[in-house]
């Protein structure tokens, strides 16, 4: 029985290291990111996955509107935003 339980040992070990080096660290990118999006407001600057940097006219449920310059406003949905600079 204990040798058993001896020869699980390195699996469980390994899975502990990937746990914590590489599933709960994008976990908690995740939260922080979601929450970040849910936080956007009339104002901030953002970064778009495509590298722009824009700001924000009006935040919407799914989208956001966007200035691209002084007489261009877009829709963005939310999942294309990369990160708030503030």
């Amino acid at each position: 029985m204990s040798q058993s339980i001896a020869s699980f040992f390195p699996f469980i070990a390994l899975f502990a290291i990937f746990y914590f080096l590489i599933i709960r660290p994008q976990q908690k990118a995740q939260k922080e990111h979601k929450a970040m999006l849910e936080s956007l407001k009339k104002g901030d600057t953002i970064v778009t996955n495509g590298g722009l940097i824009v700001e924000v006219v009006k935040a919407e449920e799914e989208f956001l509107k966007i200035k691209l310059s002084e007489n261009t406003i877009a829709k963005l949905d939310r999942a294309y935003v990369a990160k708030k600079i503030d």
